[in-house]
Parts: structure tokens; C-alpha cells; sequence
């Protein structure tokens, strides 16, 4: 991957917070719509970028589509993330504020009352939760 695709790529703030999202473990399109509080069809066209880009892969499951970042991970792309959390003006904040949304996410979606199927919220939980400041 050039780096320029990759820079790209985190020049529109959507697609950055979808990256960041997906970083620690795939998320069904669902999931990326409720955390990011967006239409199904723009989180699709981000999504679809981001995987002509190389920086996605798509998996279906019945009718789910999770997503995951490719692999191997791009360094560039994993440093950049990394160095976006770290900053403390408002879009480091969101990403931090996303990251902690994924986490209750999962474990809301890991509690019996959840309507996702069983099958996906196995494969979606056993990633890692994690709590984050």
C-alpha cells in the first residue's frame, strides 16, 4: 500500500473514526452505524473506500457484514491512529469517546438481552473488551 492511499484515507474524519473502531477487532456495519450515529449507506460508501484502499477487509455472515483492518497491519496507518489518540484537541477526544462506546457496545451486546445473533456476538466479544479511561 502506498502512503499516500494512506493518508487519504485519514484526511476525512468519518473514515478515520472507522478505522480507529476497527483497529482492536471487527465490528459488523450495524455496529459502526450505531457507534457513529450515521446512515447504514454512508457508513457503507466510508467503508467501501476504505477496502478499495486496502486498509479494510469485508467478511459476510448471513446477512451481517463485518469488517476488520486488513492484515497485516499497516505500521504507518496503526502510528498515525496511535498518534490522533493522543492528541487533546477535539478529534482526539472523539477518537478516545468512540473507543470507550465500541467497549460498552460489546458488552451490551455480550448480556443475554442483546438482539444480535449469537454467532456474531461470540466472534465480535471474543476479540477483547476493553476498558478505557
Amino acid at each position: 500500500m502506498q502512503t499516500s492511499e494512506i493518508y487519504k484515507c485519514l484526511a476525512d474524519p468519518q473514515r478515520v473514526r472507522l478505522l480507529n473502531l476497527l483497529e482492536e477487532s471487527p465490528l459488523c456495519v450495524c455496529h459502526l452505524q450505531t457507534l457513529l450515529d450515521a446512515p447504514q449507506v454512508k457508513i457503507s460508501k466510508q467503508l467501501a473506500y476504505l477496502k478499495t484502499a486496502g486498509l479494510v477487509e469485508a467478511e459476510r455472515r448471513g446477512t451481517w457484514m463485518i469488517y476488520r483492518l486488513a492484515q497485516p497491519n499497516s505500521e504507518l496507518l496503526l502510528k498515525n491512529l496511535q498518534h490522533l489518540r493522543a492528541t487533546s484537541d477535539p478529534s482526539g477526544r472523539q477518537l478516545k469517546a468512540d473507543q470507550r462506546a465500541r467497549a460498552q457496545l460489546l458488552k451490551k451486546l455480550a448480556t443475554p438481552k442483546s438482539t444480535c445473533p449469537e454467532h456474531l456476538v461470540a466472534d465480535l466479544c471474543s476479540q477483547s473488551i476493553t476498558d478505557l479511561p
